[in-house]
């Protein structure tokens, strides 16, 4: 079965007879209301979530969004309430959140056996990119990065940076042609967004659709309607009394 196979997921959110479960890397990349969403999505659609964030991720979480996380993300299971519970996530939908530390080598997603049905990391840092395609792992999010590389399943990593130098461009393509999908925050605006969280999920259902999960939060395009007729545009007929 290979990374990009739909036969792993069954309705979007079971892997067999138990919830498909997906590991969330955070790093230090801005952009983490791509991540808040995309974990609310996860979470909504039945899926059981791993998640981990590295310390640079901790400080830019805190800043942007205003979630203490601690210093290795020690402090993150016990903000989660209070961070997902005004985006409509229950108590029920929580437990199926797992947290796990930055240097915590020893959890689920750091060996192959573990199955998942994919590594999202949002947003991605180009340092963390960097050392994903080098196979140097520093944390747990990029050691999951890895294992999901080796294994063959499904890695998406969504960057978040400009303007890219050639080492960022060459990073992703390398990382490509390693198997890793690149999905970039970057909204489009053909669906007439009104919000911020209007782009937001516009990329979250990108990435919620390449890892299977059924979705109905991004805008899909249906072309565009009928233009009506303008003036004079109307087929001339000539020669004719």
């Amino acid at each position: 079965m290979t990374a990009n196979d739909p036969k792993q997921t069954t309705g979007g959110a079971t892997q067999g007879s138990r919830p498909l479960r997906f590991f969330v890397g955070i790093t230090g990349g801005s952009g983490h209301a791509y991540v808040e969403r995309l974990v609310v999505e996860l979470l909504q659609a039945g899926c059981e979530v791993d998640l981990s964030i590295t310390d640079a991720g901790c400080k830019v979480l805190r800043h942007e969004l205003g979630v203490e996380a601690g210093l290795k993300g020690e402090k993150l299971s016990a903000s989660l309430a209070a961070w997902l519970t005004p985006m409509g996530i229950s108590s029920a939908q929580l437990d199926r959140v797992r947290v796990f530390a930055s240097d915590a080598i020893e959890a689920p997603a750091a060996s192959g056996t573990s199955l998942t049905g994919g590594v999202i990391i949002a947003p991605c840092s180009m340092g963390t990119l960097a050392r994903v395609t080098s196979g140097f792992s520093s944390n747990l999010v990029e050691r999951a990065a890895d294992v999901a590389l080796k294994e063959g399943r499904r890695l998406v990593l969504m960057p978040r940076e400009t303007p890219l130098s050639e080492i960022h461009l060459e990073n992703m393509l390398r990382a490509v042609r390693l198997g890793a999908i690149i999905l970039p925050c970057m909204p489009g605006f053909y669906h007439g967004p009104k919000t911020i969280d209007d782009l937001v999920v516009h990329v979250v259902g990108k990435v919620l659709d390449r890892i299977g999960v059924e979705q109905n939060v991004g805008a899909r395009w249906n072309g565009l309607a009928e233009p009506e007729g303008d003036p004079g545009t109307e087929p001339q007929t000539w020669g004719e009394s």
